[in-house]
């Protein structure tokens, strides 16, 4: 089974944590949410609370996980980029070649964790400045092999797809914009 890590710092943007969350769900893929803070609780950036599967620390091997999801939004972005555990995943991630996504804020981590080094990504704006590593584009969803970045809240709905796309292929990508009437847009 298909099985990913959407990582929840306190601040994160809502929005684009929950809907890879959802759809990546209704298409059979096994997300874990994972909390940064000892408490499963987890804030938002907009003082929405969300539950999360697990702590970090509960992960002891990363080997039954396909991808790991970075949501932006402020502080989480940066909490998350400035935790040294998390930017051992996504090395780990990265060098077994398995999906590494991050949305507006989000590709700061990837920054620091030294794996955008001549990869095409993308930010919300503003970013640029912290990822002159990469090959940065202004297309609203940005892959470079296992690496998928994408520019904010608004395209939350086209992140998860192309994330979808790349973990269980161009068909059940389409399945999912047609189950979410993504097709009538």
């Amino acid at each position: 089974m298909t099985k990913v890590i959407v990582l929840l710092a306190e601040g994160f943007e809502e929005v684009e944590a929950l809907t890879p969350v959802d759809y990546l769900r209704r298409m059979g893929v096994e997300v874990d949410m994972v909390a940064l803070t000892e408490n499963l609780i987890v804030e938002g950036a907009h003082g929405i609370k969300i539950i999360a599967n697990k702590q970090i620390d509960e992960i002891l091997d990363y080997d039954n996980y396909n991808g790991v999801i970075i949501p932006g939004g402020l502080p989480g972005a940066t909490n998350l980029r400035d935790d040294d555990r998390v930017i051992k995943l996504v090395k780990e991630f990265n060098e077994k070649k398995r999906l590494v996504a991050a949305i507006c804020a989000g590709p700061i981590v990837l920054a620091r964790a030294g794996i955008i080094k001549g990869k095409y990504v993308t930010s919300y704006p503003g970013f640029e400045k912290d990822l002159q590593d990469g090959k940065y584009k202004e297309d609203i969803v940005v892959q470079d092999g296992n690496i998928i970045t994408a520019r904010g809240p608004a395209i939350a709905v086209y992140f998860a797809i192309r994330i979808s796309e790349y973990l269980q292929g161009k068909e059940k990508a389409e399945e999912l914009k047609k189950s979410i009437l993504l097709d009538l847009v």
